[in-house]
């Protein structure tokens, strides 16, 4: 028998044992939840179109709730882990729309977002997550009893909060954070008072080298958050791709740079470039799908013993209160009718209503299969681990596969068909590594099973009615992946970007094979890379996907993200090894930089929204000049000040910090 973690609560001891009954689902909880989900939605969202990345909301969520709450005569810890299940299910949805639905903007299936659908394929996506994974609670967190370590930290940030000592140190980072990201961004983005980036050229010969770096916290928040380890493998990613294969791609070209050829190197990274990480991505995903084929069979397992068993009977008939999972009809009903609009939407795409009922239930079986298996890797290795990228690239392949044997190449539907099929199974797979996170939290305080899974279904209610309202505005004020004269410095939507070049190049051709031919090797490379790390037994991975993403980024991007993993390193080095892995004031205060300027973000895309609708209204009112009068500096000064606050405040030590970090050395 493995030894007891000592972060881990004991499974048998609930903070709330079953024997008492609290309020969990009250009017105060759901307002919480429904406000919390629809703004860390929208955060989320804006950071995965920046970035190509999105952060975990639980622990921010819970930290909200447990201040808030407490400004209540009554409450207790069973609501704040209400609001922060349903919180976290809204921003995991975020990361499945926009890493998919962008995409049908790209290939010019639709102009703008359409509202509706949106909100169909987000709904039943998220939806679908939430049904699949429902029978997968008692067996992978009782029977199997996985570890599932972000919902194991969470819980234990709840059982700190249920403490008489309020929260206020930890809710003042998070706010202080958020106001201090917020700021920054109007700076940069609302008055233009400095350029975004720090960057330029030095040419050589026939070739530029490129340097840079964007001073956005959000960015910087990443890294911290992400880790030394993870951020470095990205910026390797974008140091291969800028400043090794561009220059040499530059040599076989006939034309030398120019003196300024920043923007001639920024065609060959477009035009050429990053289609090797294309070809790394493609190979990543498959390898992706292959290293969890273990997984694959043992969730699998997992859920036909789960359906084996007695599940979901009435309350009264044994089953103590911490082990009622919502009742079978409430998954059987609901999986019924999310088929029958998602094969309209189909068939009205695609004009074939055979082809339509196919493309339903590969949806259908694909979703099931991803939605278990990102349940098991939460429980192995945490939900930030969960290989959305992968199944997308494999789902929007497959389905591709499908309509070209059915419809062959030339029909016009046929990326637009292939693509929402993806953000289906991508919004599912996105819920399923969550739920079981935050299931694995309510079993550590003592929640109520179903009362958890209805507030996971608010989540997703609530994220797909606000998500197309965010991503318009986005679009509007920045643009989403294309360069254009009215936003030049467009959102990269990386995912998306590559979901649209997938389904248009499988359809349309006019792919550089070539290229994504050398990221295909490059991405072997980097395997037998990673598998000789784990045959050392070295503390360093090489995940092929990160590699990918960061030839797939902007290096300025890449370059602002590794900053952070540094911060992250400087802090820990400078705590003591038990204080470690307990603290959460950085992290706390990451969060509140990414919160503060996506929302700031969010917030200055209205007028240039309203601007469409009323004329009279100046499209960006708060813009103080066209061109940045200082350049670059006063951001590099903005951006030096949050790594600044951002160090400062992890090396705190916080109330929860020293109460988790007692609790550690007397385990």
């Amino acid at each position: 028998m493995k030894p007891h973690h000592p972060l881990e609560p004991s499974v048998s001891s609930p903070l709330i044992p079953a024997s008492v009954t609290l309020p969990e689902i009250t009017i105060k909880s759901v307002v919480l939840s429904v406000i919390l989900a629809a703004v860390l939605a929208g955060a989320n969202a804006y950071l995965g179109l920046f970035a190509g990345m999105t952060v975990s909301a639980s622990i921010p969520a819970a930290v909200a709730s447990m201040a808030i709450l407490r400004a209540f005569r009554q409450s207790n810890v069973l609501e704040n882990n209400i609001v922060q299940t349903a919180a976290s299910s809204g921003e995991a949805l975020a990361a499945g729309v926009i890493f998919t639905i962008p995409a049908l903007i790209l290939i010019g299936h639709w102009a703008t977002f359409d509202y509706w659908q949106t909100v169909q394929v987000s709904l039943i996506g998220g939806l679908l997550g939430v049904l699949f994974t429902i029978p997968l609670r008692r067996a992978l967190i009782v029977t199997a009893q996985l570890r599932f370590p972000e919902g194991v930290a969470t819980a234990e940030v709840l059982r700190v909060g249920a403490a008489p000592s309020p929260p206020a140190a930890q809710f003042r980072t998070l706010l202080a954070a958020t106001c201090l990201g917020g700021l920054i961004k109007f700076g940069e983005s609302g008055a233009r008072l400095w350029s975004e980036a720090l960057e330029g050229t030095v040419t050589l010969g026939r070739s530029t080298l490129y340097g840079g770096i964007n001073l956005s916290p959000a960015l910087l928040a990443v890294g911290y958050i992400i880790g030394f380890r993870t951020s470095a493998v990205v910026f390797l990613g974008g140091f291969l791709g800028w400043l090794i294969l561009a220059p040499l791609y530059q040599l076989t070209l006939e034309t030398a740079p120019s003196t300024d050829d920043l923007a001639g190197l920024r065609a060959v990274w477009s035009g050429q470039i990053r289609y090797v990480g294309i070809g790394a991505m493609l190979i990543g995903g498959l390898w992706t799908l292959f290293e969890i084929r273990q997984p694959v069979r043992q969730s699998l397992a997992a859920l036909v013993t789960a359906y084996r068993q007695p599940f979901g009977r009435a309350a009264g008939s044994g089953l103590s209160r911490t082990e009622r999972d919502a009742p079978l009809p409430w998954i059987v009903v609901p999986f019924i009718l999310a088929l029958v609009p998602m094969g309209l939407l189909y068939y009205h795409v695609i004009g074939h209503a055979l082809v339509a009922v196919a493309l339903t239930g590969t949806m259908v079986i694909v979703a099931f299969l991803f939605s278990a298996v990102a349940a098991y890797m939460a429980g192995l290795v945490g939900s930030s681990s969960n290989p959305v990228s992968g199944v997308a690239i494999g789902t929007i392949m497959v389905a591709s596969a499908l309509l070209l044997v059915t419809l062959g190449a030339q029909h016009p539907g046929g990326p637009a068909a292939a693509l929402l099929v993806g953000a289906v199974v991508c919004c599912a797979a996105a819920m399923g590594g969550d739920n079981l996170q935050d299931l694995k939290t309510g079993h550590v305080v003592g929640s109520t099973p179903w009362k958890q899974q209805i507030m996971q279904v608010v989540g997703v209610v609530t994220a797909s009615l606000v998500i197309v309202p965010v991503l318009s505005l986005l679009q509007a004020k920045y643009g989403i992946g294309e360069v254009s004269s009215n936003h030049p410095h467009p959102l990269a939507a990386p995912q998306a970007t590559l979901m649209a070049t997938l389904a248009q190049g499988v359809f349309r051709g006019g792919l550089p094979w070539s290229m994504v031919g050398l990221g295909a090797v490059i991405g072997i490379v980097v395997i037998v890379g990673d598998r000789y790390l784990v045959a050392r037994r070295s503390d360093w991975r090489l995940p092929v996907l990160g590699v990918a993403l960061g030839m797939y980024l902007p290096l300025k991007l890449s370059a602002a993200i590794f900053m952070g993993g540094i911060l992250a390193e400087a802090v820990r080095r400078t705590m003591k090894p038990s204080a470690q892995e307990g603290s959460q004031s950085g992290l706390l205060c990451a969060a509140g930089l990414v919160t503060g300027e996506a929302l700031m973000g969010i917030l200055l895309a209205v007028p240039v929204a309203l601007s469409s609708l009323w004329p009279v209204v100046a499209p960006d009112p708060f813009l103080l000049f066209s061109h940045p009068p200082w350049g670059a500096w006063p951001g590099v000064l903005a951006f030096g000040l949050a790594a600044l606050y951002l160090v400062r405040t992890g090396m705190a030590r916080s109330l929860t910090d020293r109460v988790m970090t007692n609790r550690r050395e007397t385990a």
